[in-house]
């Protein structure tokens, strides 16, 4: 008898053997997600190891070795010194990987002959790489046995001509080498690195901790130069000295209200990048270095003291022209200028007697002190090593020192010195040393006050009036409102003065109207030539260098021709045209 359980029994289903899918399938998808997770933990918690033990690891230096790490780190990916750049960021100086030429005598291990071939052939091969080498000079150095450096500098094509020489003691290693991109310019500002990795001369010295320190090289050194300026008035004053066979010639625009110096150039120049006997010969820098006694120059400087201090008050005034007279000695001018002269007149004709007769009333304690006062006694405030000492009459100054002083002689000062002057007198009295760093603006220094700013505005009418009407007519630039003074003095020597050698000047600014800027060009023993209508005065070589300097650089400073404006001299003028 067969027995049937009714349907829904519990315990009983039609498939008794075996799971459902739909269960079987969600513990297996549990465990995978099971497994994934855990795989995950696993992987973060190795991650955070690593990152503790690294965290410990840099705590640990910087505790036991503090910096050391990352100054090895920077000193690694920095090059050796840093980049020099002007204001604008245009490079200066940089660092870059170099080969050079090392002579090394042990390079053969035998001990024997360190040169395959004899001292003098390989010497020949060499001279027809670098045609500058000396024959007899390298055949001796090779000769010699010792090792050194025959040359520093080797380009990549150079350098695979001296190994298809097939010596091995011609070694050309890699170097960092210092190169100075604009070749020559501004030689006088940068200097250069010596052999030892330190800089020389100019701003590569004044900077030199600067540059080699890893927490500083990585952003270049910016100068206040602008070397658009620079290479401008370094062609104004080559083309100058050559026009007029002189010696040397020297010039600098400075920032009237900043005291940044946008160029300076010193003539003949030398070239950073090939440093040799010649090169050694010309770093002296006329323009920080050279005291001379910069003549008419300072006449605008004494009036302006003598305005500043109550002596001059009347333009029209009439001083007699006549020479001054003190013991055996006698100041003159350069050629009569009649019975007498007034103020303006004075400066357009460049009078020593009248500016003497006028120090004589400021009296040679103001005189003193206001020289002082424009750092006249001091050397030039400046960044550079070489900075000359002025030629400065020590104690109290006697009546006749007073004097000549008014007109540029006894005292000696350098270029430099004459710029920071005529930057004070010309922007509101104020003076503010020199500098070869760049000024963000409204950062200038405070500086001192010299001379009223009523002063300042009275002085910038003469000088344009010098420009328009005197010695410094070839100075005058169209539209740009040029205003300056003259100078040319003696050279001292012995036994004197030599009337055949002289120091021609032009300190000048523009606009007058608003001086931004001054400039001072100087030719050092200027030759009377065809060019300079056979005369060797400033009138003739110094001034038309700023008169050719002043439209190229004017546009680029800001300083558009505007010939419609101009300073107002409508209370000056009919001072002088009884005279013209």
């Amino acid at each position: 008898m067969t027995f049937y359980a009714p349907v829904g029994t519990p315990g009983i289903s039609a498939r008794s053997t075996g799971r459902p899918r739909n269960l079987t399938s969600l513990g297996q998808r549990e465990r995978s997600l099971l497994v994934a997770r855990m795989r995950v933990l696993f992987l973060i918690g190795a991650f955070c190891l690593v990152a503790f033990a690294a965290l410990l690891r840099i705590a640990y230096f910087g505790i036991a070795h503090p910096g050391n790490e990352a100054r090895s780190m920077a000193e690694a990916l920095l090059p050796p010194r840093g980049d020099i750049v002007d204001r604008n960021g245009v490079p200066l100086a940089r660092a870059f990987p170099a080969h050079a030429l090392w002579f090394n005598p042990a390079a053969m291990d035998d001990g024997g002959d360190p040169l395959v071939r004899g001292a003098q052939d390989v010497a020949r091969e060499l001279v027809a790489i670098f045609p500058d080498m000396d024959l007899a000079e390298t055949t001796e150095f090779l000769a010699s046995g010792r090792a050194g450096y025959l040359r520093r500098r080797v380009l990549p094509e150079e350098a695979n001509r001296i190994h298809a020489i097939g010596e091995i003691a011609l070694e050309t290693p890699r170097e960092t080498d210092r190169y100075y991109p604009q070749g020559s310019m501004a030689a006088h500002v940068l200097g250069y690195v010596a052999a030892d990795g330190h800089g020389r001369v100019g701003m590569e010295a004044a900077l030199d901790e600067h540059l080699v320190d890893p927490a500083l090289r990585g952003q270049p050194a910016m100068l206040s130069i602008d070397s658009r300026v620079q290479g401008a008035l370094e062609d104004e004053l080559r083309r100058g000295m050559l026009a007029v066979d002189a010696k040397g010639a020297a010039g600098i625009v400075l920032d009237v209200d900043s005291g940044e110096v946008l160029a300076l150039a010193s003539l003949p120049e030398f070239n950073p990048n090939k440093i040799d006997a010649a090169g050694q010969d010309l770093m002296f820098n006329r323009v920080t270095n050279q005291v001379y006694e910069l003549g008419s120059t300072f006449k605008p400087l004494a009036v302006a003291v003598a305005i500043d201090n109550g002596v001059v008050t009347n333009m029209s005034r009439r001083y007699p022209a006549a020479p001054v007279k003190i013991g055996g000695f006698a100041i003159k001018d350069s050629h009569p200028l009649g019975d007498s002269l007034n103020v303006p007149e004075t400066l357009i004709h460049s009078s020593n007697t009248v500016t003497a007769r006028i120090a004589d009333e400021v009296g040679p304690i103001v005189m003193k002190r206001t020289m002082v006062e424009l750092g006249m006694s001091e050397r030039p405030f400046i960044e550079l090593p070489a900075r000359g000492a002025p030629i400065w009459p020590s104690g109290e100054w006697p009546r006749l020192r007073n004097m000549t002083v008014s007109y540029g002689h006894g005292i000696a000062v350098t270029p430099l010195h004459l710029a920071s002057a005529y930057a004070a007198m010309v922007n509101g009295g104020i003076w503010r040393p020199a500098t070869l760093k760049k000024i963000e603006p409204g950062y200038a220094p405070k500086g001192r006050r010299v001379f009223k700013a009523s002063t300042s505005a009275r002085m910038n009418q003469l000088l344009r009036m010098i420009a328009l009407y005197g010695t410094g007519k070839n100075a005058d630039a169209p539209g740009f409102r040029v205003g300056g003074k003259t100078g040319s003095a003696e050279k001292p020597g012995a036994g004197g003065y030599r009337r055949t050698t002289l120091v021609s000047t032009f300190a000048a600014a523009f606009p007058m109207d608003r001086p931004r800027y001054v400039i001072v060009a100087m030719m050092d023993e200027p030759k009377g030539t065809l060019a300079s209508s056979f005369q060797r005065t400033a009138a003739w070589n110094a001034a038309p260098v700023v008169g050719r300097l002043v439209p190229r650089i004017g546009p680029m400073l800001g300083v558009l021709p505007d010939e419609s404006r101009d300073i107002d001299l409508s209370d000056l003028r009919p001072l002088i045209k009884a005279n013209d």
